[in-house]
């Protein structure tokens, strides 16, 4: 299935049944009173955030959701059914807004809790019969109450995918490889930049049936927080993960001998790049844990990647150098990520936030 994170909608509550202008006719009895019944309530449009769905791709589709009319009354004092809610089911992370008749949108509710319900939509009130008409004055009501309408909302959604863990970097930085490796995802992978044009997801499973959830962030480019290169289409999905995994490949780092045997030059300004980014978007994403890696060090002589470690214990002695394409350094990788998510769910629990997921 294509991921997609917005579309717009339209949603129609059920309009409420009409009230029944019916009067007694029995037998011994020609001429009772009135006994219409009212209508039925017209049903809700019910908006519910669920985990097992990814993508907005079904509302791309379908574009008008309607619930059903409320039955009306009848006589014998007896009310129509009412209708049932229309339930729409949509992802974990998805905000709704509402469209104004100049396209101007205001935020309505964020659905970022599984299982959070809203009523967009309200369904009508059955009309009452004629019975509820009848006074001293007036026997023999010949009128009754019609339903009242249902709503109707132009709606645009927007989804914020909810990941433990965002995975950063720059185009061809090997984060698809990387999430496959890690995980059960499957995305595109080739050796070129911009393979991935939407965010691809994976869990990676713990020995005690625990889940790490790890978002593959499409490839950012310098100027990304200004919109360049679909920046700011894929940058909100940084917002709610828990942490950030920043690959770097070695591609992007000038070799030894580019840099005079380390004497001159930064081998991690790719890191730089993408932080500034990170930062002029959202200086919060700026100040989000990272956990930084080199990846396809396959790709480099053994002596070129000693030579890389020796200056990462200087300026990033956490950094971790993998090859995802040959396995070496997951297992190192896969720990300290595993540790991050402990602690970040025990800081939660503590202090009752979701960290800078929010």
């Amino acid at each position: 299935m294509r991921f997609v994170d917005e579309a717009e909608i339209t949603v129609r509550s059920g309009h409420g049944g009409h009230g029944c202008v019916s009067f007694r006719r029995e037998k011994y009895i020609p001429k009772g009173g009135p006994d219409g019944g009212d209508g039925g309530r017209g049903g809700d449009v019910v908006f519910q955030a669920e985990p097992k769905l990814l993508s907005l791709y079904d509302f791309r589709l379908k574009r008008v959701y309607e619930a059903r009319n409320g039955q009306p009354g009848s006589g014998r004092e007896r009310t129509g059914a009412d209708a049932d809610n229309l339930v729409v089911q949509v992802p974990v992370g998805t905000q709704l807004f509402e469209l104004n008749e100049d396209g101007e949108r205001e935020l309505i509710v964020d659905l970022a809790v599984p299982g959070q319900t809203i009523v967009l939509a309200k369904g009508g009130r059955g009309g009452k019969g004629n019975t509820h008409f009848k006074s001293a004055t007036m026997r023999t009501p010949r009128f009754a109450q019609p339903g009242e309408e249902g709503e109707e909302r132009r709606i645009r959604l927007e989804l914020k995918i909810l990941a433990d863990v965002g995975i950063i970097g720059l185009p061809n930085a090997g984060k698809s490889t990387l999430i496959s490796a890690l995980s059960a995802a499957r995305p595109k992978i080739a050796p070129y930049p911009f393979t991935t044009l939407s965010p691809n997801l994976g869990v990676m499973q713990g020995e005690h049936g625990e889940r790490l959830v790890l978002a593959d962030i499409p490839g950012l480019v310098s100027g990304a927080h200004e919109g360049r290169g679909l920046g700011h289409k894929f940058l909100k999905h940084v917002e709610r993960t828990r942490f950030l995994l920043h690959v770097l490949s070695v591609e992007e780092i000038p070799g030894p001998d580019s840099l005079e045997n380390g004497q001159d030059g930064d081998p991690w300004g790719g890191f730089a790049l993408l932080n500034e980014e990170l930062a002029g978007f959202d200086p919060a994403l700026g100040r989000k844990k990272q956990v930084l890696v080199v990846n396809k060090i396959d790709l480099w002589p053994a002596e070129h990647v000693a030579w890389l470690r020796d200056w990462a214990l200087r300026d990033h002695p956490d950094l971790l150098m993998v090859s995802a394409l040959e396995g070496t350094g997951l297992e190192e990788l896969e720990y300290r990520l595993w540790s991050l998510l402990v602690a970040a769910q025990r800081d939660s629990a503590v202090t009752g936030k979701e960290d800078d997921n929010d």
